[in-house]
């Protein structure tokens, strides 16, 4: 009698709450499932490679997988990211192939990232705004450049997304959501925030279950801590500085010169949104925003604010202390605006059929799609041939640059001396391709050896201005040594070579 009746029968079915949330399950995994073949196929047909950060990442990883402590010190070394630096570590066993493969992570986090934002916008905002938003992701060149040159930005926005979509599911969930966050505070600092806010909203009740509320917190603070200390306690093992992330970050911005004057930072939020959301969207997002606020207040809306407010803070303070200002550090925030550009959209379906609202807000939605259409008409066309020309041009580098190192004039060079660049632009790209450690491929302005190899960029414009030149280093750096003698050309790329 208790097994039949502990069984919904046949006629009467699951509850619909029940239902409703198991086809939603069913729902986001086959949109995962499609967006994941998506992500692969465009990797596997499309030829793309690392970025300057990501290649210091592979090396630092494959020193790591070689028992050697990471060349963090390096010059023009970038900021190190712990999880990014156990993630490539994981891709150099797989050898010369680990660039592709850090590539593929990155992809597959934009799909998990598309896909968090359809759950926490249905949670949030209504059904589809969240589609909306994954839509403006998908279709954001610079996003998808950031995932073609795996920037570290991609697994932290689907770490941070995934984080907001499980505590909007359920609020105060505690341990799973905080350690999303500790991924993500471990990709970024901009996580910290969101960690900090975490803890204090989970404070008065940490504990759901069986565990002691004392129990409960003390997991939670452990948890929140191991993002800073984790990074801290890297820095220290490895240079010696437990601060050397932060007093690395600030030379290379000065010397770089990437630091911006306190008043030009809200000039330079409003820029960097539109870079990387155009302009409508960022328009939509603004505006949606102000329409969620007006109508719901900002208690239910706490969970996309904040990934806003903790992205701009962070990109605020860190211009004030002069660091580095650009416009990826504002992915955080514009993944939020995202949200609220799919409500302005759609956040009329979610009212009533009897509001006076509704029909007004839904033809001016109409509007406003028409008009991106015809925007996009415009401007698509454009920006998917500036992402064509980008992604060509970052694959012909970097094969030339391999053929280059490869060639038996070069290789015979090398035993001469180090292979030394103009600037630091392809420093990490020829050590992960050479297997190379730290010194023996450098830039000219790191070292004053007068034999090896020394790499030129001539050519197009566009080449020598990416290549060949860099803020804060003097021109002549590219200019041939005639010492020196010319022993192979790769596109671009010149080899010259002296021996004693």
């Amino acid at each position: 009698m208790t097994a039949v009746s502990s069984k919904a029968s046949p006629a009467t079915g699951p509850r619909p709450r029940e239902s409703s949330a198991r086809e939603l399950r069913i729902g986001d995994g086959a949109l995962a499932a499609v967006l994941a073949l998506g992500a692969v196929a465009a990797w596997a047909l499309t030829r793309t490679y690392p970025n300057y950060d990501a290649y210091f990442h592979l090396v630092w990883g494959r020193e790591v997988v070689h028992g050697i402590k990471p060349s963090f010190a390096a010059y023009a070394a970038p900021t190190e990211h712990p999880l990014f630096v156990a993630l490539a570590a994981v891709a150099a066993v797989f050898g010369r192939a680990g660039d592709r493969l850090l590539v593929l992570v990155t992809a597959l986090s934009l799909a998990g990232l598309a896909v968090a934002l359809v759950r926490l916008g249905r949670l949030v905002l209504g059904r589809w705004s969240g589609v909306v938003a994954a839509v403006f992701v998908l279709t954001s060149s610079s996003v998808l450049l950031y995932a073609a040159k795996a920037y570290v930005d991609l697994p932290f926005l689907a770490a941070a997304a995934w984080a907001a979509a499980l505590e909007a599911e359920r609020p105060r969930r505690g341990a799973p959501v905080m350690a999303l966050l500790v991924a993500a505070g471990l990709l970024r600092p901009e996580a910290w925030l969101l960690i900090l806010a975490y803890l204090v909203w989970c404070w008065p009740s940490a504990s759901r279950g069986a565990r002691p509320l004392w129990k409960s917190r003390l997991l939670l603070v452990a948890l929140a801590a191991v993002a800073p200390v984790g990074w801290a306690v890297l820095d220290l093992v490895v240079t010696g500085d437990a601060l050397h992330s932060l007093h690395a970050t600030g030379k290379l911005a000065e010397d770089l010169s990437r630091g911006r004057d306190p008043s030009a930072l809200p000039g330079a939020l409003v820029s960097f949104l539109v870079t990387t959301l155009r302009a409508p969207v960022a328009a939509l997002g603004v505006a949606g925003l102000a329409l969620a606020l007006r109508r719901r207040g900002w208690r239910p809306l706490a969970i996309p604010l904040a990934l806003i407010a903790a992205g701009t803070v962070t990109f605020v303070v860190t211009g004030l202390a002069g660091f580095s200002v650009l416009p990826r550090y504002l992915t955080l925030p514009a993944v939020g605006l995202t949200l609220f550009a799919g409500y302005a959209i759609t956040g009329w379906s979610e009212l009533d059929r009897t509001d006076p609202w509704r029909e007004r807000w839904r033809w001016t939605a109409v509007a406003a799609v028409a008009l991106g259409l015809v925007g996009a008409g415009v401007l698509l066309p454009g920006a998917a041939r500036k992402l064509d020309r980008e992604v060509r041009f970052v694959r012909a580098t970097h094969e030339e640059l391999r053929s280059l190192l490869h060639r038996p004039a070069v290789e015979a060079g090398r035993a001469c001396g180090p292979v030394v660049f103009p600037t630091y632009r392809l420093v990490p790209d020829a050590r992960w391709l050479l297997d190379a450690r730290r010194g023996t491929v450098t830039a000219r302005a790191a070292t004053e050896s007068r034999t090896g190899v020394r790499v030129y960029v001539t050519g197009s414009d566009r080449a020598v201005r990416r290549l060949g030149r860099a803020a804060g280093v003097d021109p002549s750096t590219n200019e041939p040594d005639e010492r020196f003698r010319e022993v192979a050309r790769s596109g671009p790329l010149e080899a010259w070579v002296r021996c004693p």
